[in-house]
C-alpha cells in the first residue's frame, strides 16, 4: 500500500466530521471559493459561465454547494478565474478552517 504524495498529507482535523459531513463541507467550500474569487475579480456568474463555457445556472448551483463539479469543470473554472485547481482547493480548504477556528472561539464563549 502506497502512502500519500509529499506535502499532500491530510491537516489534522480539530473537529471530527463524518466523511459525509466533510464531503459536503469540501462542496461548499469549494463553492464558496468560486464566488469569492469571481466576486474578487468583479466577474458576473454570467460572464463567468462565458469564460468557462458553463451554463449560468450551473455556474450558480456550484457556487452555492448545491452541485458537485467534476473536475473538468473545476479545471474550467480555474482557468477562468486565472488560477490553478490546485489553488481553488486550497482556497477551500482555507475557508474551511477560518469556519472551524469560528465555531472553536463560539464554544470557548458558550463555556
Amino acid at each position: 500500500m502506497r502512502g500519500p504524495l509529499p506535502g499532500t498529507e491530510p491537516a489534522a482535523a480539530p473537529l471530527a466530521l463524518s466523511t459525509t459531513e466533510s464531503c459536503a463541507a469540501l462542496v461548499a467550500n469549494f463553492g464558496l471559493a468560486i464566488r469569492q474569487l469571481r466576486e474578487r475579480q468583479g466577474l458576473s456568474q454570467e460572464k463567468l459561465s462565458e469564460l468557462s463555457e458553463l451554463n449560468r445556472s450551473y455556474v450558480g448551483e456550484v457556487e452555492r454547494g448545491r452541485a458537485i463539479a467534476s473536475i473538468v469543470t473545476a479545471h474550467k473554472l480555474a482557468h477562468a478565474l486565472n488560477v490553478d485547481v490546485a489553488a481553488l482547493l486550497r482556497h477551500g480548504e482555507l475557508l474551511e478552517r477560518q469556519r472551524v477556528a469560528q465555531r472553536l472561539r463560539l464554544a470557548a464563549i458558550a463555556c
